[in-house]
């Protein structure tokens, strides 16, 4: 009794009058905050993820060897990259969610200024992987033809690496404090020029790879001088205070927390290219890629909502705890979750019901469509755990807890799943079924790991931890403020 009285006292937190409400009114209240960050979150993801279908459809147009390398440098170039960098900008999320909760918004600036040094100077380390792109795929077995022409599109593909770097980090920066709607319109803009201009350069003027490149880098650039503007010229005035030299200073705390968001986000995206990888040498690989591909297509829309319910959670979490509101971090995390639960759990009866027929509306090839219908029931079982297992995960970035989670995905991927999967797949000859449910089992796993932390973690003490996180970088930038102001 006493101790929960000391640490109540020590977190400040304070019995608040949203607690008094029904059970009701509580969940109402809630689910509409959530859904301020999660709506233009998902709305978002469908929109990036629109991008890449949309570039996909226009290189189409120009000849199956330019689709085929375009769709190769996206799967092992880009996705190898945008998870590095999505990983590393999750620490952002942490650091500005809880900075805000506590007030501590003039932090927020000098964050997201960090983060952009600690990316940048990763985006320098991923160049030659795109400089070099061509013989890397040759050396993998890709055919030489498409390998070049894959070293051309690779080249153009540089700035998106840094668009990345702008566009992860003001949305985090952005959704820390609710003010996701601005990333939603541009969202919606880009996706419009996009299509305007693929169509312009690549069928009217058939400008080739070149036209439809361009297109691309300006559709993820676009959206990026609208939030970098919204930003810095005076709509975030609490939040940002002007570019400052102590964004060069204690870089060390942004690069650990950042790479450990890093390599608990990239060991989850690379899930699925295992996949890809290991069906691709089963026999009738080329049917069965097909089928997984449809599947793995219609996940990853699915896979948006769920992103965007982790963002809200996480944003959630990390300003509750910043606030020093232990309840009410609990009391978002079971909301979110159950909300993303019910929207999968709708989805896992729906493709269980339509099956092969969904299949029809990617190919007409019934050698393709059967397949997909006997993948179905895996697909919906992958809905129904991807509704709560990356919400858990947002959960983990916005309480902080990236390190943990990383050690989580290591053992349940990468020990369990696909050493599972394999043995299934080529031991028993299960083929891409058996690979599918090894990497199921695995997801089951580090979903019920994530679901006993979660339901064993003392909220009080990760509001101490979030406070002192909060307390002991403000005064580590008070120090450099007070020094730089006695130097001048």
């Amino acid at each position: 009794m006493e101790g929960d009285l000391k640490k109540k006292l020590l977190s400040g937190e304070e019995a608040s009058p949203e607690e008094e409400l029904s059970l009701v009114k509580r969940v109402w209240n809630e689910s509409k905050v959530m859904w301020v960050v999660a709506a233009p979150a998902i709305f978002t993801r469908f929109s990036s993820f629109g991008v890449n279908v949309i570039s996909q459809a226009f290189m189409g147009h120009i000849g199956s060897r330019e689709l085929a390398a375009f769709a190769l440098v996206f799967t092992v170039f880009v996705r190898f990259s945008n998870g590095i960098l999505l990983g590393m900008a999750t620490a952002l999320e942490t650091l500005c969610g809880q900075a805000y909760g506590a007030k501590q918004y003039a932090m927020m600036g000098v964050y997201l200024q960090r983060s952009w040094i600690v990316l940048f100077l990763t985006g320098v380390i991923l160049l030659p992987i795109f400089i070099f792109s061509s013989p890397i795929l040759v050396v993998l077995g890709q055919e030489e033809s498409i390998s070049k022409v894959a070293g051309i599109i690779s080249l153009w593909l540089i700035p998106v690496v840094f668009a990345f770097i702008a566009s992860f980090t003001c949305q985090m920066f952005l959704q820390a404090q609710s003010k996701n709607t601005i990333i939603a319109f541009l969202a919606a803009f880009t996706l419009i020029i996009h299509i305007s201009l693929s169509w312009l350069l690549t069928i009217k003027f058939k400008l080739g790879i070149a036209g439809a490149m361009a297109s691309t880098c300006l559709a993820y650039w676009i959206p990026n001088i609208g939030q970098l503007i919204f930003v810095t010229c005076g709509w975030c005035p609490e939040t940002w205070k002007g570019f400052s030299f102590l964004a060069f200073k204690d870089l060390w705390p942004v690069v650990k927390l950042s790479l450990s968001s890093g390599v608990m986000l990239c060991l989850e995206l690379w899930y699925n290219t295992v996949l890809i990888l290991l069906t691709g040498n089963t026999p009738n690989a080329e049917v069965e890629i097909d089928a997984l591909s449809i599947c793995l297509n219609i996940n990853g829309w699915e896979m948006m909502i769920s992103v965007g319910f982790m963002n809200a959670v996480s944003v959630r979490v990390a300003n509750e705890l910043g606030r020093g509101s232990s309840k009410a971090a609990k009391f978002s995390v079971v909301v979110t979750v159950l909300t993303s639960f019910a929207i999968g759990f709708f989805l896992f009866l729906f493709f269980l019901f339509f099956r092969e027929r969904l299949a029809y509306i990617f190919t007409s090839n019934n050698d393709v469509a059967i397949p997909v219908g006997d993948l179905s029931p895996l697909l919906a079982v992958s809905m129904l755990l991807n509704s709560v297992q990356p919400v858990l995960s947002g959960v983990a970035v916005g309480a902080g807890w990236q390190s943990i989670v990383a050690y989580v995905n290591l053992g349940c991927y990468y020990l369990i799943g696909i050493p599972v999967g394999i043995l299934l797949g080529k031991v028993f000859h299960w083929e891409v079924k058996g690979i599918w449910i090894g990497m199921l089992f695995g997801t089951l796993i580090q979903t019920i790991v994530l679901l006993v932390i979660t339901y064993k973690t003392n909220w009080d003490e990760q509001v101490l931890l979030a406070r002192n996180r909060v307390k002991k970088w403000s005064k580590i930038d008070l120090d450099n403020h007070e020094t730089v102001t006695s130097d001048n």
